[in-house]
């Protein structure tokens, strides 16, 4: 059964990301478009041509017919699929691409408002796989477009948006990861057992346990955890978005109690979404 995802707050959700990528964008100049952000090949235009493309995949517009094939930065196929988007508005000013995003926008706007909840619990595909609900596609619409508005305040030195019902909303998309990070990604010894815990504003705690090669989110353990990090939920993002490096933080907004290398291992093989 896939995920239900009430309509209310996360259609109120999308409309507030979508105002507050056109707030953020809004007034750049074109050496500003130009930054170049954590993402490789993207600049700040890149990142809001990308959000838009998706938007206008999901209305149906057709994929620009375009090569990709020279850019370096594409590992697969799915990446290449997104590009085509990017590549086509990269010759656009940036104040062209911000018009098409608010285009496109006012039309995902209309079909939201027109949709019920039964629309929202109907399957639909998402990038997760088939088996899923359009409120789940929405949901990580909201993941992805939450992160990037993250990549072009970093580039750009512009504070996080103050919005812990966005965090909020965001970080299953996240967490739902945990447990492939540990056992997979980090590889972590059959009997370990890790806890992260996110300081706020959104604060968590996540205690993962890895069993037969499998982890798994732990509810009700005693077991004293062989390391615990301590992270901002932001930070937290961040490396699960492979936007940045747990060295960096390392004693200022994350902080490592147990066995420090198993702690640092972990925090490097967080990034699941690039």
């Amino acid at each position: 059964m896939g995920t239900i995802i009430e309509i209310e707050p996360m259609r109120e959700l999308l409309y507030a990301d979508w105002d507050a990528l056109d707030a953020l964008c809004s007034g750049l100049d074109e050496h500003q478009w130009a930054t170049p952000t954590c993402l490789p090949g993207w600049t700040v235009k890149d990142v809001l041509a990308h959000i838009a493309g998706i938007e206008r995949m999901i209305e149906g517009d057709p994929a620009p017919t375009i090569d990709v094939s020279h850019l370096g930065h594409i590992r697969n196929d799915f990446a290449a699929a997104v590009e085509v988007w990017v590549e086509d508005q990269r010759h656009l000013s940036g104040e062209a691409v911000l018009d098409g995003f608010r285009d496109v926008v006012a039309r995902r706007r209309a079909a939201l408002a027109a949709m019920t909840q039964a629309d929202f619990d109907a399957p639909s595909w998402t990038p997760v796989g088939r088996d899923e609900t359009y409120g789940r596609f929405m949901r990580i619409r909201h993941f992805d477009i939450y992160l990037h508005e993250l990549d072009i305040r970093d580039a750009l030195g512009i504070a996080d948006r103050a919005d812990m019902a966005a965090m909020a909303m965001a970080l299953p998309e996240a967490d739902s990861a945990l447990g492939y990070i540990a056992s997979r990604r980090a590889a972590l010894a059959d009997g370990s057992v890790v806890r992260i815990d996110l300081t706020g504003p959104v604060v968590r705690t996540y205690v993962i346990g890895v069993v037969d090669g499998r982890g798994h989110l732990l509810e009700g353990h005693d077991r004293e955890p062989d390391v615990t990090l301590a992270m901002s939920d932001a930070l937290f993002l961040r490396l699960t978005g492979g936007r940045t490096r747990p060295g960096d933080h390392l004693g200022v907004d994350l902080e490592i109690a147990g066995d420090q290398a198993m702690g640092m291992h972990l925090a490097a093989q967080m990034a699941v979404t690039v």
